[in-house]
């Protein structure tokens, strides 16, 4: 089978590569692939950023058909639609995964980073991790809420963000698109969508977006306050350390500010201001498997509309040219059923 694998020299590119799949375990299924997403994530590890990943197979915004199951296999049968998201597997066994945290698990698996991923067109997966895509959800749809949707959706909830209160949104790209969605038409919140892109930002105000405002050159947290009063709740998908510091000013006492981007860098947070304001600062990792069933459902359901466009395999070094360069919106998915 032909699969996107990481470079040995780490140079954030991947080569087309025929890879052969060992056979499979009795808790395991086979699935072909039918699309799968390229996500910021995916750059990280060719790049090496998380340790050395050379070798690696990319990919976890991916969903295809089950095609073979293990003998113990009880979950799943031939022919369901399943997901390979970046939360591949947990122990099962330790007290993030019995408390409903699963994907904090500190012996997790993660698809295309420590253990082969969807980039291909065939992947094994372990059955009680494989999510059921409903059947009247778009598969091309689907690959984005593997991840980018199932992510964001995950960071409001953390953000405890209340209908009518308003949310800054840090970033309008593959994930921030998502998230306006969710905020808007989910939990029912008002939206400030931030970003340096003024197409972004036209993208933002054409799907939900309540006000938008380019911080390339001016200060967000400012404006924020003085238009609003401050936001209740910040996510912030950026990948810019810059995003974070402004996220924090554009909030008021009480507010909480997610962090869902991963640039490289630090925090400037003033001690005083998060111990008088009150201000609470958390994390938060993609999404469980419940979490994930629930996207599903509600993109099924019309709440979302993923923005993607599809490309071949062969594209993806390009692909990764554009993300890098920003010109992407919503997200380009890798179609294998042509």
């Amino acid at each position: 089978m032909k699969a996107a694998v990481v470079r040995d020299n780490l140079d954030g590119y991947v080569d087309i590569k025929d890879v052969q799949l060992r056979p499979i375990k009795p808790n395991e299924a086979l699935v072909d692939v039918e699309y799968c997403g390229l996500c910021h994530t995916d750059l990280h590890v060719a790049q090496g950023d998380f340790g050395n990943t050379a070798g690696r197979v990319i990919g976890h915004e991916g969903v295809g058909r089950v095609t073979q199951i293990g003998a113990d296999v009880t979950n799943l049968a031939v022919g369901d639609r399943v997901s390979i998201a970046w939360f591949f597997a947990g122990c099962g066994h330790c007290e993030y995964c019995l408390t409903g945290r699963e994907t904090l698990c500190r012996n997790v698996e993660n698809a295309g980073f420590n253990v082969d991923g969807a980039m291909a067109e065939q992947v094994i997966v372990k059955a009680n991790y494989a999510v059921k895509v409903p059947e009247d959800l778009d598969p091309v749809a689907a690959s984005s809420i593997t991840c980018a949707g199932v992510t964001t959706y995950k960071a409001l909830k953390v953000a405890n963000i209340r209908p009518g209160q308003w949310v800054t949104i840090y970033g309008c790209g593959g994930l921030g698109n998502l998230a306006i969605q969710w905020a808007k038409n989910v939990f029912k919140a008002h939206v400030i969508a931030i970003d340096i892109n003024d197409d972004k930002l036209a993208t933002a105000k054409r799907i939900g977006a309540d006000l938008t405002f380019n911080s390339k050159t001016a200060d967000s947290g400012a404006w924020v306050q003085e238009r609003i009063g401050g936001a209740h709740a910040s996510v912030v998908t950026a990948v810019s350390q810059i995003a974070f510091n402004q996220a924090i000013d554009s909030v008021r006492a009480g507010a909480r500010v997610v962090a869902v981007g991963l640039p490289k860098g630090a925090m400037e947070v003033a001690i005083t201001k998060v111990v008088l304001d009150g201000i609470e600062i958390a994390g938060s990792l993609v999404g469980t498997r419940q979490d994930l069933a629930e996207a599903f459902q509600l993109t099924a359901e019309g709440d979302v509309h993923p923005i993607v466009a599809t490309r071949r395999l062969d594209e993806v070094n390009t692909i990764i040219d554009e993300m890098k360069a920003g010109k992407i919106e919503g997200r380009m998915v890798v179609d294998f059923t042509k």
